[in-house]
């Protein structure tokens, strides 16, 4: 009698390249320009992120910008040195109403995009805790607006990117759950049918006005995903700051996938700033691989996730 041996679960790295959270001055790794944005994806896609979750910024101040045309600017290049999955940011940054953070996602069609599945605070004022010298005005000014600022993703502007760029563009989701209720809010959407399986979950930990970063809220968001999506689903696991290690750790040994990059934080250990995204990409697969797990290709990670494929894409 012979058995079979059980399929090897493979572990998805997703690198967040450059963010709408951080801000030049707070260090002089993150990547501004979109020839420093380009590297930086590069680089984490050959230490082993098989998704490349991407912003942009303008390259004289470093501010975030919805411009598709900033975009273009390292989108084919990326595609063209790496076979990555590309990611493209609905998110935006903190103020851009939904037209503007959908420009980019819409115009390139790519295999996936950032979806948020709820409004929410999403405080960043503690930033300026931290004494700093500054180099652009709208630095503290960004961070400051966000002391009353409310993150609006309603049901009907889910809505209407689940049918304008899901359906008119064949893109699939990285659902970011910020607590939850963002659980329940992407369950109202797959009873409807307007979210069909298998779907990436991305549930994140550690942002001012989502959940805490504490380990018993992350088996508890597994518990309930699992709860209401049964086997339909991926998840996967970030957080922010200096938990970003410690979590994605987590992630591996609980099943998950995982998600690293500056926009989630900007050091590699404790009071050491990660010069490349591809830093964090190494530890956390050598950290996942020292845990007998083994990490999955860009291809290995469409066929998880259903994509369409990176010749399917408008760039």
């Amino acid at each position: 009698m012979t058995s079979s041996k059980p399929a090897v679960r493979k572990v998805v790295i997703t690198c967040a390249v450059t963010g709408s959270i951080h801000t030049p001055s707070m260090s002089p790794y993150l990547p501004i320009t979109p020839a420093e944005i380009a590297e930086g994806a590069i680089g984490a896609a050959e230490a082993g992120a098989s998704i490349l979750h991407m912003h942009a910024r303008k390259s004289d101040t470093g501010q975030p910008t919805p411009d598709p045309a900033v975009f273009m600017e390292f989108l084919p290049r990326i595609k063209q040195s790496t076979d990555a999955v590309i990611n493209i940011s609905t998110g935006g940054g903190h103020g851009m109403p939904l037209t503007e953070r959908l420009a980019a996602a819409l115009q390139t069609r790519p295999e996936m995009a950032s979806l948020n599945m709820g409004s929410m605070n999403f405080g960043l004022f503690q930033g300026l805790d931290k004494p700093r010298d500054w180099q652009h005005a709208w630095e503290p000014a960004y961070l400051e607006m966000t002391r009353d600022f409310i993150f609006r993703n309603t049901f009907k502007d889910i809505e209407f990117v689940l049918q304008e760029l899901g359906e008119g563009c064949g893109t699939k989701f990285e659902f970011e759950c910020y607590d939850v209720g963002h659980l329940y809010n992407l369950a109202h959407f797959v009873d409807r049918g307007l979210v069909k399986p298998p779907f990436f979950i991305q549930t994140i930990f550690g942002i001012l006005g989502g959940i805490g970063a504490d380990p018993d809220n992350l088996v508890h968001m597994r518990h309930i995903a699992d709860k209401l999506f049964g086997t339909d689903y991926q998840w996967s696991v970030l957080a922010a700051g200096r938990h970003q290690m410690s979590f994605t750790t987590l992630a591996g040994i609980y099943g998950g996938n995982v998600r690293v990059g500056l926009e989630d934080s900007i050091y590699l250990g404790k009071g050491v700033l990660a010069k490349t995204n591809a830093e964090q990409v190494t530890k956390i697969r050598r950290i996942l691989e020292d845990l007998s797990l083994e990490i999955a290709t860009p291809a290995e990670a469409r066929a998880l996730l259903g994509l369409k494929g990176g010749d399917q894409v408008s760039f």
